[in-house]
């Protein structure tokens, strides 16, 4: 199997009433997702702008869009093989991304994108590797 037949799309279902909306964008039946809490943090993007564009060895990663609309390119460094997927806010889905597969997430032109994440690790730049994926 291939390092990208690892990363999974997990549909999402936004329950709203009258007070407003929720969205569990993890809910701790996740497969890979490991007993002891990482960090989970919150990225706000302007129009057309990238984040990421590296990996992490020892680190896994769950992305969901709340806001906006972005595309979201995965890539194997050793082999170069690489796959995008759009992420909208209007359908939303949890993005899983294994440790050692490069990403990199470009808002699209005609909106701001607000995204949360979760890291089974905490942050250590050790484990942050740059890789020019877009």
């Amino acid at each position: 199997m291939s390092r990208l037949e690892a990363v999974q799309r997990i549909p999402r279902t936004t329950r709203e009433d009258e007070r407003g909306w929720l969205l569990k964008v993890l809910d701790g039946h996740e497969d890979h997702l490991r007993t002891e809490v990482g960090e989970c943090y919150l990225t706000w993007s302007e129009p057309g702008q990238t984040r990421g564009n590296h990996y992490h060895p020892v680190t896994s990663e769950w992305f969901t869009v709340i806001q906006g609309r972005a595309q979201l390119t995965v890539c194997d460094p050793e082999t170069g093989e690489r796959a995008s997927m759009e992420l909208d806010a209007s359908e939303p889905v949890t993005v899983y991304v294994p440790a050692g597969v490069a990403h990199a997430l470009c808002t699209r032109d005609d909106c701001r994108t607000l995204l949360v994440a979760y890291a089974d690790h905490p942050y250590d730049p050790a484990d942050t590797v740059p890789f020019g994926v877009l």
